[in-house]
């Protein structure tokens, strides 16, 4: 799989600034070419909202004078509430250059048959001095040529109306020219005057209300919009300018601080692989940086720990290693060099040490095997109470030898469903663990206690006891109270971690209390076999 080379700072301050050009290209893209098309399509729904509220005034027969004007100039529009012959009722003028409330008559019978046609609603847009109607044909006033009209108004209007040449540009949309009397006196209907490229609409509505036709239509401005853009173009390269600048400077900050948290963590994270324990991540800038950093601190605190142990063991185990093998040496060399000292007793001597290297290196194996989780429980019903006999029978010569004193205290047999084997295992380095640390008067007691379902094991030294603050790492391996580790008497200083990680596969309690210069007691409980025999 091919690597990315881009350094996270770069890619962050590329997506970033590319983020910001991208808005600021739909912000223009939206602002500027699709500006009029917004803007056409708002005021053709807010005057089509003007036209359904003039009719509920109609329908309700609360409309007036008044509410006329009030909606013609809430919305900026000319509104004109006729009859079907085109008289007045009422009329609101609030367009600059329009005069929908007069209207010619001419005009008024175009708008009208071109709404009847098509329903009883006409929409009428003009570019202009053009005006073209929903349905597909376009109007032209010239007043040095005449007014051009809809076919639709040929028979309203004037019987001299003829159809001229066809529109190319219009797509398919004809002029309609109608003459018109060239004095003074014939009134001509001018729509944003002044203004050939303004744009308007015109909304025509046919109203049935008290057996009569009412026509109400409002005009609205549509354009222009060429000074707002104009605006807004000069606005948007303000803002553009200062954005882009702003952008920069954000996407270089921001890529920064990504990147300098990342690699102030790569950094650390190479001492820790070089073996620097001590190295600190201290990043805080953002949660999962800070959750890193935390993450990382603990993993170089336990490698830390691990480490140690692991130097301690070492050694720990070469000290034990060079004691009996110094011995084996020592007394070989003897029997071989000196004649009459190939005695029974050297002999046992070199038998007694080589069984200690053997413990030694199988203990070792039981845990690694345990740690690696390869070792399986073969459980099954036996007597346990037995089996604390049998542990305790191995201690016959220290007890004649040496006055160790080991006292087992118990009131019935107990039967218990675990393995046989790994328990006999724990009760041994328990006992050879309180051999070992017991005081000066070496006394030992391995007590058995019931409570209810539950088996419970003790196993009390009267030596200097545990330190509270150490009863946690009791269970270590080769665990120390700060002394010089010394050879035990019996076993080879692991039994006490083979005791905990047997106990966890069984799902047992365990634990120690302590008091200081009055001994420890180590105990652990399980679970009694609800078939043990009475």
């Amino acid at each position: 799989m091919k690597k990315s080379r881009i350094s996270i700072k770069w890619k962050t301050f590329s997506i970033f600034l590319i983020f910001a050009m991208v808005l600021i290209g739909v912000l223009w893209f939206f602002q500027i070419v699709y500006l009029d098309d917004f803007y056409k399509m708002i005021k053709t729904r807010e005057t089509e909202n003007v036209v359904n509220e003039v009719e509920q005034l109609i329908l309700s027969g609360e409309i007036s004078t008044d509410e006329i004007e009030e909606i013609g100039a809430g919305h900026n529009m000319g509104i004109l509430v006729s009859d079907c012959e085109g008289n007045a009722l009422y009329t609101a003028e609030y367009i600059p250059n329009s005069r929908i409330s007069s209207i010619p008559p001419y005009m008024f019978s175009l708008f009208y048959d071109t709404a009847v046609a098509d329903g009883g609603n006409a929409i009428i847009e003009y570019k202009g001095n053009v005006m073209q109607g929903n349905d597909g044909f376009a109007f032209k006033e010239n007043p040095e040529e005449g007014v051009e009209s809809g076919e639709e108004a040929i028979s309203s209007a004037s019987p001299e109306v003829a159809p001229s040449e066809p529109n190319q540009q219009g797509e398919g949309k004809i002029e309609y020219t109608i003459p018109h009397e060239e004095d003074n006196t014939t009134e001509q209907f001018r729509q944003n005057f002044g203004d050939d490229m303004a744009e308007s609409v015109i909304y025509v509505r046919i109203i049935e209300y008290d057996g009569q036709e009412i026509v109400v239509m409002i005009n609205s401005v549509l354009t222009p919009v060429d000074a707002t853009v104009t605006t807004l173009k000069a606005q948007l390269i303000i803002i553009s300018f200062i954005m882009i600048i702003v952008a920069f400077t954000l996407a270089a900050v921001n890529s920064r601080s990504v990147s300098k948290a990342i690699i102030n963590l790569n950094e650390g994270a190479k001492r820790l692989a070089a073996g620097d324990y001590t190295v600190k991540f201290n990043s805080t800038d953002y949660m999962e940086v800070a959750e890193l950093s935390d993450t990382l601190n603990y993993a170089a605190n336990e490698l830390g720990k691990t480490d140690s142990l692991q130097k301690e063991l070492i050694a720990n185990v070469s000290h034990d290693l060079r004691t009996p093998l110094t011995m084996i040496k020592g007394y070989a060399e003897v029997m071989r060099d000196i004649p009459g000292e190939n005695t029974p007793e050297n002999v046992q001597v070199i038998i007694e040490e080589t069984e200690r290297l053997s413990g030694l290196v199988n203990d070792m194996l039981d845990i690694s095997k345990l740690k690696a989780g390869t070792i399986t429980l073969q459980p099954s019903d036996y007597n346990i109470t037995e089996s604390i006999r049998h542990v305790l029978e191995r201690y016959n010569k220290l007890r004649e030898v040496d006055g160790y004193t080991i006292d087992f205290v118990y009131d019935r047999e107990v039967n218990v469903y675990a393995d046989e084997q790994k328990m006999f295992q724990v009760l041994y380095n328990l006992v050879n663990n309180a051999i070992n640390y017991t005081g000066d008067d070496k006394k030992v007691t391995v007590v058995q206690l019931v409570r209810d379902d539950v088996l419970r094991i003790e196993v009390q030294d009267t030596g200097d006891g545990v330190k509270q603050e150490d009863i946690p790492y009791v269970w270590d391996r080769y665990y120390k109270d700060k002394t010089a580790h010394k050879r035990a008497l019996q076993g080879t200083g692991l039994g006490l971690s083979i005791v905990k990680n047997v106990l966890e596969l069984h799902g047992a309690k365990y634990g120690v209390n302590s008091v200081q210069g009055k001994g420890a007691t180590f105990w652990f409980e399980l679970t009694i076999n609800p078939f043990q025999e009475d």
